[in-house]
């Protein structure tokens, strides 16, 4: 489809969010809801510039988060398509109504069954190109988080760039159909470990034992590495500060509900893990 998208009915940025982070969302909004349908060309750099009023350089930056996803591709010459995805329709996945919480950490509970395999595949799998790659994701998303973001476009890269090193095309298709789910459930992870700089460190660490086994090509390491930065996350969620969950984890939370299209969940006091 290579009639360029019309810019007007792209969503606006949020004043005070980083740039480069927004535009990917509006751009992965956009896809998921259809407006951007496979095999649409997107428009240029330069007219995505002007329409959001944003340098070329936050454009690029946006742009490559959503390729290392898998949502887009280039062609040569042609420029960057919406790619065709096999996945089946998203109003067939589902989830019970069984709290905001529970669904935060089911999906975290996906991820471990993902990005396990994923570490384990790219340690024996990776290129010295990828292993860079995945550096400069885990850096960006320190910095961001030293800045005072919130870290969750650059987290959810960081993963996905592991995943690309597996070169396993059916891997890296179901976590682009997973992506918005990724990234409201990151969105709740991220935000409760953002209360605590205990937290924060035990994150960092465990992103640095994937990244160092991946570096040192131990599959079984970084499969375990992955594996226990996933139950963790799960962990952190079910001990949340009640405080936390009142105050905007049930919130966060609920967003992740209503793109399955569960009720949302009343607000209770969160479980003791």
């Amino acid at each position: 489809m290579d009639t360029p998208f019309p810019l007007d009915q792209l969503p606006s940025l949020r004043v005070g969010a980083r740039l480069s982070e927004q535009l990917a969302e509006a751009l992965v909004v956009s896809i998921r809801d259809g407006q951007l349908p496979p095999g649409q060309r997107l428009p240029t750099e330069s007219a995505l510039a002007t329409r959001f009023g944003v340098s070329r350089t936050v454009v690029r930056e946006a742009l490559s988060s959503l390729k290392t996803l898998g949502l887009i591709e280039s062609r040569q010459g042609s420029g960057a398509f919406v790619r065709h995805s096999p996945a089946p329709a998203l109003e067939q996945l589902t989830l019970e109504p069984d709290g905001s919480m529970d669904a935060v950490i089911q999906m975290v509970e996906v991820r471990r069954a993902l990005e396990a395999e994923s570490a384990a595949l790219a340690a024996v799998r990776r290129s010295g190109q990828d292993l860079q790659r995945i550096k400069t994701t885990l850096a960006q998303l320190d910095r961001a988080v030293a800045a005072g973001g919130d870290g969750v476009a650059e987290d959810v890269a960081f993963h996905a760039a592991i995943a690309a090193a597996t070169r396993n095309p059916f891997l890296l298709s179901t976590l682009a159909y997973l992506n918005h789910f990724l990234l409201d459930a990151t969105r709740v992870t991220r935000a409760n470990e953002a209360t605590r700089s205990d937290l924060e460190q035990e994150v960092r660490q465990e992103h640095a034992a994937i990244v160092a086994a991946i570096e040192a090509g131990d599959s079984v390491a970084a499969r375990r590495a992955g594996t226990t930065h996933m139950v963790n996350a799960a962990e952190r969620i079910g001990r949340a500060d009640p405080a936390f969950w009142a105050r905007e984890g049930l919130k966060l939370a609920d967003l992740l509900r209503a793109e399955l299209g569960a009720p949302q969940a009343a607000p209770s006091r969160p479980r003791r893990r």
